[in-house]
């Protein structure tokens, strides 16, 4: 199983109404359905991948994640996910944006450019990196708009979106939730995964939450508590 598959199972609620934008050949979606029992349906322009979806009894629609997101109703969806897509999308701002118009939440995984082996490799050799994350030949990529973490981040807050949790992917390893902002991150993670939602109206409803989407409780107060003073007679 891809780990950024293994994350999403864990993120998604069971039961859930789930869109996946670019499902190929169902794969996450089929998961899904099995182990969350979501009301689950799948994006694909491929006949191929959509082929493929069909004869495993997955609900598929063939279209373009650039232009048909526009067709989906407004909160007609829980989740909206965007596994190691987004990179390859014309208009990936646009797409960001009706991710969080038709769903409550996206689950959005990519790539990260700014990974060290990213950099070391373009400066030792001079030439468009090759590694796990990015495997194939600058000549045969499907990827039109790498990002780092950093350019990730900023594109969420320029559009308005919250990012609920966020977590560094690397292959063989468990997924690490980190802060999306932060330097060394930017470095460090191979694959991130962003876990989004629309800013509230009312910034004081924000609620912290973990990788997970668990509710983040205030810890208890340590310590004895003060005695009380008894009345005077």
């Amino acid at each position: 199983m891809r780990e950024d598959f293994a994350e999403i199972l864990r993120l998604v609620r069971p039961g859930a109404r789930v869109l996946d934008v670019g499902c190929e050949d169902g794969e996450l979606l089929e998961l899904l359905t099995r182990e969350k029992r979501v009301d689950g349906q799948g994006l694909e322009i491929s006949p191929a991948g959509v082929a493929a979806c069909l004869a495993k009894g997955l609900a598929v629609v063939q279209g373009d994640g650039d232009r048909d997101l526009d067709h989906f109703p407004t909160r007609a969806f829980d989740y909206a996910i965007l596994s190691k897509t987004l990179q390859q999308m014309r208009e990936p701002k646009h797409v960001l944006s009706e991710l969080l118009r038709i769903a409550d939440q996206a689950i959005v995984s990519a790539p990260n450019f700014g990974h060290w082996r990213m950099r070391m490799s373009l400066m030792a050799r001079g030439r468009m990196p090759e590694t796990r994350a990015l495997p194939d030949p600058w000549w045969a990529t499907p990827n039109i708009h790498l990002c780092t973490l950093l350019d990730l981040t900023d594109l969420c807050r320029e559009l308005g979106l919250r990012i609920d949790a966020c977590a560094a992917l690397t292959a063989g390893k468990p997924a690490r939730p980190i802060r999306p902002d932060g330097f060394l991150e930017n470095w460090r993670a191979e694959t991130v995964l962003f876990l989004l939602s629309r800013q509230p109206e009312d910034r004081s409803a924000e609620t912290p939450k973990d990788l997970f989407g668990e509710v983040a409780l205030p810890k208890p107060e340590t310590g004895p508590k003060p005695r009380r003073k008894r009345a005077k007679t």
